[in-house]
């Protein structure tokens, strides 16, 4: 069984979205969904949209095969829960998958099942997940992450994107592109979070980091390795990188290729310049270093890309 954790001022899209990967799934196996809603207090249960789901008590953890936990406006409160974290952790113990959408990974940290592993959460956010949970594993531009039985996904919508990874799991590869193509999906989506988050804003930067990031912007053509970037910013090259995580919500090496992206971008789109030249230049070196980031960030090379812009 498939259980979905909810409470009050949950994301509805975080519960409905695997509900509904799971449930097509199941269908085109054969056989009969077997999904079910929990919450520590049963009955109707409000969302943070005003909309409303009918959840159950909690139940034996015995029937639980996965757990998948929404995030949302109300999950600091659930998070505080005693009989929310208890139950979890019942789960968990069993072995079972254990999930979490979106900021619901904060209820599998302050369960204790995330100390030491790796995890994704909401960009928005990192910087709260780093100073509160400073001992998990904290990878930002990650869609989803899974680190044993425990899995967490980042914003919202790449919830999907976990149940999709775990009915691949479950029935394989026909069944988890039978259910994309039959929720109109990317079976696996191009590139990390990054691509929606504030690195978007890195042409213009601010905040702690922004004038480092307009002098790298600058020089694109240099190594600009994590050590350089600390050793600009006047710090080690330890705290530089947590630090960066909590202000922009991505690893310095990912900013760096952000930024190279949207540069060597803008070239190849307004330019007949050589591939070659402008992955020189954007600090690529190599064109099919170049070609490999952007299938990353827009899942497509840079010739389609210039391609698409003159027929435009």
């Amino acid at each position: 069984m498939i259980g979905i954790l909810i409470y009050p001022d949950f994301q509805i899209l975080d519960a409905a979205g695997p509900i509904s990967v799971f449930e097509i799934a199941a269908r085109l196996s054969g056989a009969a969904p077997a999904i079910k809603v929990f919450s520590a207090i049963p009955g109707v249960v409000l969302s943070s949209s005003g909309t409303e789901m009918l959840a159950r008590k909690f139940a034996s953890p015995g029937a639980i095969t996965t757990l998948i936990i929404a995030g949302g406006d109300g999950v600091e409160a659930a998070a505080r829960n005693e009989r929310t974290i208890r139950f979890v952790r019942a789960v968990a113990k069993r072995g079972v998958r254990v999930a979490s959408v979106c900021s619901g990974t904060f209820i599998l940290a302050e369960a204790g099942l995330l100390n030491g592993k790796r995890a994704t959460t909401h960009w928005q956010r990192t910087r709260q997940f780093l100073a509160t949970y400073p001992d998990v594993k904290l990878e930002p531009d990650r869609i989803y992450v899974r680190d044993g039985n425990i899995w967490s996904s980042a914003g919202i919508t790449a919830g999907i994107d976990l149940a999709l990874a775990m009915v691949a799991e479950d029935y394989g590869d026909q069944i988890v592109q039978k259910t994309a193509r039959q929720l109109v999906l990317y079976n696996r989506r191009s590139g990390g979070q990054s691509q929606f988050s504030s690195l978007l804003e890195l042409k213009a930067p601010s905040g702690r980091f922004g004038a480092l990031l307009t002098w790298a912007r600058e020089h694109l053509d240099a190594k600009l390795t994590v050590e350089d970037l600390a050793e600009r910013a006047g710090m080690s090259a330890r705290h530089f990188t947590r630090a960066f995580i909590a202000e922009t919500g991505a690893t310095p090496s990912k900013a760096i290729e952000r930024l190279r992206i949207e540069v060597a971008r803008a070239r190849v789109q307004s330019s007949s310049e050589a591939i070659e030249r402008v992955a020189q230049a954007t600090g690529f070196r190599d064109p099919e270093r170049m070609r490999r980031a952007f299938i990353r960030a827009f899942g497509q090379p840079p010739q389609s890309l210039r391609r698409a812009a003159r027929a435009g």
